[in-house]
């Protein structure tokens, strides 16, 4: 069937995802295949000491990405987009939402980057015996009862960005499961909130007088491939501000950024896993079994149907890399010798896998901000080396390669090591591996297990959203979403995969080892600065 009248009919799904820096929409056929897309560039802002996004951005923003969205299907096939077979939203996770019974938003969305609630995120990672990081909902609700914030007795309901956004195109309380890990642990046997977490925490609060319990006030937990309602009349006037888009749509379960990266990268299966390299790093390993105590450094969250994931987040990876290439871009043009921006990136980056293999001693701290993993609240970039080292551009290069996925490392090495976690394959996806095998090297050196970068990769989030609202619609009967994306999406997609080179390996642990020794001369640099 020709594209046109695949839009035209309405055998399509939609995928929405609200990222830190940009807003963006895909449209899909039914085997996956991107038919047009849609953005909205936005930017958190800091107001009274707390990161937020206003609630009129988050309109103002998704209106104009649907409307982008819309203009390129009628650029490109001459179609007034009024049908879409289904829908999916998708949001960085996270953060805190409470609103009181009449819908009215409580006190400013408090995003996930916020860093102010450590004395509740210690107390409840105790109390569970569970890790609650600091970015969790449940770390920012108990926060705001230990500061006896005047709010928390009023909230009906509280959620993330993404369920927001469902909820008020939908009229529906409701999360993906993924989403959900982000805000309360869950019990993968059931797939929903841990009852007895949710019991010790309200046991906690009983003193408090408060009217609510706390799943009376969280968003049911749904798995992928649930129907999770239907866009109302009202929702589509809201999205879609021309008035074309017919209400009735089926929504699929709105789900974290997590969710989405991992439906884009086919790494949902047990022993796979992906790493996202760009402004920050993370990855995500699937595992097979529950881990044997409580790492500060690993959440633990879940795939879009439910099966446990670790994640290592670490807020730095590429900005110190960039910053390094800029330095060599105005050199150049300095001397009169202007390099395409590409090409400089494709040199350098290829010149560092000539260098020594624990990049000939020296060292690099990339910490643009604070690394939880590695302990620092605050971070200052930090190159450091002796003098009898072996400095030159290949060296240097790779120190600065090493150091984007260092800390990363460090906590995946928990995993790898402490918990003899197995992993088949991981995919890699962002800014550091657009440069051909030079990324995908040093990350497979730095997991010491085989790095595939798939030609969708590019597509991320918001294509990754629109896969899981496809499988909603389209899947058969007990088809699991990791047949579904193995079979009928990912099926004969070649990608690249490149296996671990010995020397790398070992190169990269003895640069660790340095790495790991080397901390207190950054902490003396933050103290210092």
């Amino acid at each position: 069937m020709d594209k046109k009248l695949i839009i035209e009919e309405g055998k399509t799904a939609l995928g929405i995802e609200f990222g830190s820096t940009r807003i963006k929409a895909v449209l899909i056929d039914e085997k996956g295949l991107p038919l047009a897309s849609g953005s909205y560039e936005w930017e958190n802002q800091y107001v009274d000491g707390i990161w937020t996004y206003a609630l009129e951005e988050v309109w103002k923003g998704l209106q104009g990405c649907y409307q982008d969205l819309v203009e390129d299907v009628k650029k490109n096939y001459n179609v007034t987009l009024t049908r879409i077979g289904s829908l999916g939203f998708s949001a960085m996770m996270h953060g805190y939402l409470a609103f009181d019974k009449e819908n009215k938003l409580l006190v400013p969305f408090r995003t996930w980057r916020n860093t102010i609630t450590e004395e509740a995120a210690s107390k409840l990672t105790e109390e569970f015996n569970y890790n609650i990081p600091q970015r969790w909902s449940i770390a920012h609700l108990y926060q705001a009862i230990l500061n006896k914030e005047e709010h928390v007795k009023d909230i009906a309901f509280v959620t993330t960005l993404a369920g927001y956004v469902h909820f008020m195109l939908t009229g529906n309380k409701v999360l993906g499961v993924g989403d959900a890990s982000g805000m309360f642990p869950i019990d993968i046997k059931t797939g929903d909130y841990d009852q007895e977490m949710i019991d010790k925490f309200d046991q906690l609060v009983s003193g408090e007088g408060f009217s609510w319990k706390l799943r009376d006030i969280l968003p049911k937990s749904l798995p992928a491939g649930e129907t999770a309602g239907t866009l109302t009349k009202e929702g589509a006037a809201l999205l879609d501000i021309s008035g074309n888009l017919q209400a009735g749509i089926p929504v699929c379960p709105p789900e974290g950024d997590a969710g989405t990266g991992m439906a884009a990268t086919n790494s949902v299966g047990v022993r796979t896993g992906n790493v996202s390299a760009g402004t920050s790093v993370f990855a995500m390993i699937v595992l097979e079994k529950e881990l044997s105590k409580v790492y500060p450094e690993i959440d633990l969250v879940t795939t879009p149907d439910g099966a446990l994931v670790a994640m290592v987040h670490c807020n730095n990876c590429t900005s110190d890399l960039n910053a390094w290439v800029n330095l060599f871009d105005e050199f150049a043009e300095s001397i009169g010798a202007k390099v395409d921006k590409n090409k400089l990136f494709s040199v350098l980056y290829n010149k560092a896998l000539e260098g020594d293999a624990d990049c000939g001693g020296l060292i690099s701290y990339n910490y643009f901000s604070g690394e939880p993993v590695t302990g620092f609240d605050a971070g200052a970039p930090l190159f450091v080396r002796k003098a009898e080292d072996k400095f030159n551009l290949a060296n240097f290069m790779r120190a600065h390669l090493y150091s984007s996925l260092a800390a990363l490392k460090a906590g995946l090495d928990l995993l790898f090591k402490e918990e003899k976690v197995e992993v088949d394959e991981m995919f890699g996806h962002g800014g550091l591996f657009k440069t051909k095998g030079v990324g995908q090297r040093i990350a497979a050196a730095a997991m010491n297990t085989s790095v595939s970068v798939m030609e969708t990769a590019g597509e991320g989030g918001p294509w990754g959203m629109a896969l899981l609202a496809a499988y909603m619609q389209t899947r058969e009967e007990n088809e699991s979403l990791k047949d579904y994306l193995q079979n009928k999406i990912f099926a004969g997609q070649t990608g690249s995969r490149m296996e671990p080179d010995p020397q790398d390996v070992a190169g990269f642990e003895k640069f660790m080892e340095r790495y790991m020794a080397g901390l207190s001369i950054e902490h003396a640099a933050v103290d210092a600065l």
